[in-house]
């Protein structure tokens, strides 16, 4: 009966010395998995950002060659972030390049750069 006691009394010191250690790391923890979950949401914001720049790109480089500035520049616009376009031309190949910064804050930090080329279509008038 003795030793019944001594093993209940052993059992609720060692209960009580683990007392709030799960909340202690719930705390450690909670932390890391919401920075992770950041940093995931961020990378897939990165790559939709990146999608949208080559897309453009290629737009206008195709708007560009068939000789369509307006329509080129109006697309440009639209795009957000204002991006920074930049031309090059070797024989009959238009390539654009369009360079950005995704959102503010610290990814702000980071430059997205795209290019698309297109066939110049010259015109016979």
């Amino acid at each position: 009966m003795r030793r019944l006691v001594r093993l209940r009394c052993r059992l609720r010191c060692l209960l009580r010395e683990e007392r709030g250690s799960a909340t202690a790391e719930l705390a450690i923890t909670l932390p890391l998995v919401l920075l992770v979950f950041g940093v995931v949401v961020g990378g897939v914001a990165l790559a939709a950002h990146r999608v949208g720049l080559t897309s453009l790109a290629a737009e206008v480089a195709r708007l560009e060659a068939r000789g369509d500035a307006a329509l080129a520049q109006s697309r440009i616009a639209s795009f957000p972030g204002n991006p920074g376009i930049q031309r090059s031309q070797s024989g009959g190949i238009l390539c654009v390049t369009a360079i950005t910064s995704p959102g503010s804050g610290l990814l702000q930090a980071i430059r997205l750069t795209a290019r698309g080329c297109a066939a110049v279509i010259e015109s016979d008038s």
